[in-house]
């Protein structure tokens, strides 16, 4: 790879990098605050995509503004969010809290091939893609290189999501500062009248609503096909190993550290593109066993 087109790896880095902190902050969130590793959140990843990539379709006849269509991504992981997040923390999550951890993980597993199986009745097989949303931003040149619009627009939306998530909503609310007091310790947040199911139904819906939110940014630049769910899936978990289970801003960094790495190998290196986060992962796991921001913990002998 020649330096020239090294700010184009970074950039192409960054903005993946922001859709998958996206997705893997739900997943921290989840594990956080419920003790939940949940497998089915890379299903919320596809059905968010499917579903801006359907809304997309539908009003790109019928209107020439780019902002509409831009909004549009919102609006579908939010419905996507509300809808599937509460239908699945009231029928699966919820039920589930006081079981074996293994038995949790089970549950969340038999729900992601449920919903993998209900993705294909809703959008089959054929690929889906809100491509217009990319063509409709255009393009933007900057000294010999060309960048889309949707990639430099992308970034700054997920900043300012990561600081109403990790700033403004976990520190400065009081459902914030009940989520977090939930987070390091469910019993005892419990028995200062911390209504802990609220937290956790609020805490997965909008966990649910971040995955969601990953697959419809993602849904303009890339081909959404069945399988997309099971690939973040990996990607995400790979993130949270790294930074350790829990740790939101760890996710930022590691999700950084992994996009912009991968970036990099595809022009570089493109034989090793797939394999960089799982390479990353190992080596940072064979070093700090827990992830790279977990800390250690005293234990009972």
């Amino acid at each position: 790879m020649t330096l020239d087109l090294l700010p184009l790896a970074l950039v192409d880095g960054v903005a993946y990098a922001s859709l998958l902190f996206l997705v893997s902050m739900g997943l921290t969130l989840v594990f956080g605050v419920m003790g939940i590793l949940n497998v089915a959140h890379g299903a919320f990843y596809a059905f968010g995509g499917y579903a801006a990539a359907s809304f997309v379709m539908f009003l790109a006849p019928k209107t020439d503004s780019s902002v509409l269509l831009f909004a549009a991504l919102f609006v579908a992981a939010v419905a996507v969010g509300l809808a599937l997040g509460s239908i699945m923390e009231f029928l699966l999550i919820r039920r589930a809290q006081n079981y074996d951890p293994i038995l949790k993980l089970l549950l969340t597993f038999g729900g992601f091939l449920m919903l993998e199986d209900i993705q294909r009745m809703l959008w089959g097989a054929q690929p889906y893609s809100a491509s217009e949303v990319v063509n409709r931003l255009g393009n933007i040149e900057i000294g010999d290189i060309t960048y889309t619009t949707y990639q430099l627009v992308v970034v700054p939306v997920t900043a300012l999501l990561a600081y109403v998530c990790l700033e403004f909503f976990l520190r400065h609310t009081k459902l914030g500062k009940q989520t977090v007091a939930t987070t390091h310790n469910r019993e005892v947040a419990t028995s200062l009248g911390i209504n802990a199911k609220k937290i956790g139904y609020v805490t997965f819906v909008i966990a649910t609503m971040l995955g969601a939110l990953g697959g419809a940014m993602a849904a303009p630049t890339t081909s959404l096909v069945p399988g997309a769910g099971t690939d973040m899936t990996v990607l995400s978990f790979a993130v949270v190993a790294t930074a350790g289970l829990g740790q939101i801003t760890g996710a930022l960094i590691a999700s950084l550290l992994i996009g912009v790495i991968r970036a990099i190998a595809v022009y570089a290196a493109p034989e090793l593109e797939v394999a960089v986060p799982y390479i990353i992962m190992v080596l940072v796991l064979i070093i700090r066993p827990h992830g790279l921001f977990t800390v250690a913990q005293a234990r009972t002998i």
